[in-house]
């Protein structure tokens, strides 16, 4: 879609020229959703891709996801970076709600920023502990756990000005095992919930509830709950919503049985592979 307000396009080359962004002034990146729907509030454009951030980073400490890396780039992410958790990146990628044009366009940054509940990278960033890294536009740096960088439908914590820069997922939980659950209405349809479970290799158990619910929720134990607990838990849970992609009621139906399915298959065991180790393959 034309957005035939804009009168400016700025390509930032350095934080420096960030600073025209505003209320009217946005970030651009992939634009995806931001050219997928009249933005007649808009007067201007920075894109983002011109700063030249690496798309994906492997550090001693986890994986640093760039704003602008895109789907694609993600979904391609080595078996060795990703370790027991590596699954996760391809299937949050496959649940992505669009064309393999849209993979190689769409950015992991701007998924978070739309703040679509059903957004499958809020859900990666959620359910791996994630740590958001936000430009603020005062010329600050803030650090959000991603679990709570979405505040509910399509809203979140930047202000106008901000800028999300990277996500970071930490070693001890690219090291953990998980298990993924997404249904839809239809097979291509956007998910009307998706799950994903942790098991920590400390015996921690976290399950990280989207798409059903207005922003991700988390269930968090010291060790694997029984069913009853479990569902019981999801049950409780009091931020469904519904539209047409799915009912409340029934999305809490669903999302039960579904976690009750990453909790046996959870329950089934497997170790972890040591990240200094996979990270030396890589690197290899």
């Amino acid at each position: 879609m034309d957005l035939n307000t804009v009168l400016t396009l700025i390509s930032a080359r350095s934080r420096a020229d960030l600073a025209a962004l505003g209320r009217t002034v946005v970030p651009l990146a992939g634009g995806t959703d931001l050219f997928g729907d009249p933005q007649a509030h808009l007067t201007g454009l920075v894109d983002l891709q011109t700063l030249g951030w690496a798309p994906l980073t492997v550090t001693d400490g986890g994986l640093d996801i760039a704003a602008t890396c895109t789907i694609a780039e993600l979904s391609r992410l080595p078996e060795a970076i990703g370790l027991a958790a590596h699954p996760l990146f391809f299937q949050c990628s496959a649940a992505l709600y669009g064309s393999f044009k849209i993979w190689n366009v769409a950015t992991v940054g701007g998924n978070l920023c739309a703040s679509l509940p059903a957004g499958p990278m809020t859900a990666l960033a959620a359910a791996l502990d994630g740590e958001i890294l936000v430009w603020r536009s005062n010329g600050t740096d803030e650090r959000l756990p991603a679990v709570d960088f979405v505040t509910g439908n399509q809203t979140n914590r930047l202000e106008p000005g901000d800028v999300l820069r990277s996500i970071f997922l930490p070693a001890s939980t690219l090291g953990s095992r998980t298990a993924f659950r997404r249904f839809a209405l239809s097979p291509l349809g956007r998910s009307a919930t998706l799950l994903i479970g942790r098991a920590d290799v400390g015996g921690g158990f976290v399950l990280t509830v989207t798409a059903g619910t207005r922003h991700p929720v988390q269930l968090r134990y010291d060790r694997a709950p029984s069913a009853s607990a479990l569902s019981r838990d999801i049950a409780a849970i009091d931020v469904w919503f519904t539209d047409a992609h799915g009912a409340a009621d029934w999305r809490r139906g669903v999302s039960v049985g579904l976690g009750e399915e990453i909790r046996r298959e959870l329950e089934s065991g497997g170790s972890a592979t040591a990240w200094a180790d996979a990270r030396e393959e890589v690197r290899a």
